[in-house]
């Protein structure tokens, strides 16, 4: 039976000009992505990214603004739901205090999950993993 997987990320860019990304493990796959994730039965989208952003990185977000949302089909890497992802522009509420790393996927101390900021300048579609975030980047980079 095929299902709708609702998922909501948050592009945080700090005064430095650089973009938040988490790179994770889940099911024996590493990925790099933008923070964020699915959406509960009865949340918001909204509501849903501010729980993600104080789940994955303990901290309070503002959303902003919409940015994006998948105007193509993306079938699931992990299940055989159909994947549909908001973006929105996110500004912390706050000091953002995350163990940074500068190594992709740098699990050194024994987590699934890692935080990294990568220049706007610099970043680009190769920087994460899932087609949705890669178009992300694409009109991040237009946008500047």
């Amino acid at each position: 039976m095929s299902y709708f997987n609702v998922r909501v990320y948050g592009l945080l860019i700090n005064d430095q000009q650089e973009v938040l990304i988490s790179d994770e493990q889940q099911e024996g796959r590493r990925f790099t992505k933008f923070p964020g994730g699915g959406l509960e039965f009865g949340e918001g989208l909204i509501d849903a990214l501010k729980r993600e952003f104080i789940e994955e990185c303990a901290l309070e977000v503002e959303v902003l603004k919409h940015f994006y949302t998948t105007d193509f089909y993306e079938k699931s890497s992990f299940n055989d739901s159909q994947i549909l992802s908001i973006y929105y522009i996110v500004k912390a509420i706050g000091q953002v205090d995350l163990p940074f790393k500068s190594i992709p996927v740098d699990f050194t101390d024994n987590t699934s999950q890692a935080f990294r900021w990568i220049k706007l300048d610099t970043l680009t579609e190769a920087d994460v993993t899932f087609r949705t975030d890669k178009t992300v980047v694409t009109l991040l980079k237009q946008a500047l």
